[in-house]
């Protein structure tokens, strides 16, 4: 048996891609390099970290999200999750927790801009 706490994310100083776990049957990897910026909102007790990335934008919610947003800036986080409730009480003081991921894909600007000028 593990005693070890359960995390909502991982690092890895050598990550290449984030593996974002929408649900436990769908993943998605998306490539560190084609990553843009990272915007952190902080609204009463709750967090929000949105990652934008070429392809696709990452919303997350929860709490302590400021060592994920440290580790992308580091350009090592390697995966993130949402665990379930009845694992959120195990997550260490301090650590964060995710309470909800949403990916949505990114628009295609050079197709939006053809369509505006027809």
């Amino acid at each position: 048996m593990s005693t070890k706490s359960p995390e909502c994310y991982t690092t890895e100083p050598q990550a290449r891609c984030l593996r974002v776990e929408i649900s436990p049957g769908r993943s998605l990897l998306l490539p560190l390099d084609q990553f843009a910026f990272a915007e952190f909102i902080s609204a009463d007790k709750e967090q929000q970290l949105r990652l934008v990335f070429a392809t696709h934008e990452v919303v997350i919610r929860g709490f302590t999200l400021r060592r994920i947003e440290a580790a992308m800036h580091r350009m090592e986080l390697a995966s993130i999750v949402t665990l379930p409730a009845k694992y959120q009480p195990l997550i260490a003081d301090g650590q964060p927790k995710i309470r909800e991921i949403a990916v949505t894909e990114a628009k295609a600007v050079g197709l939006q801009s053809e369509a505006s000028l027809n």
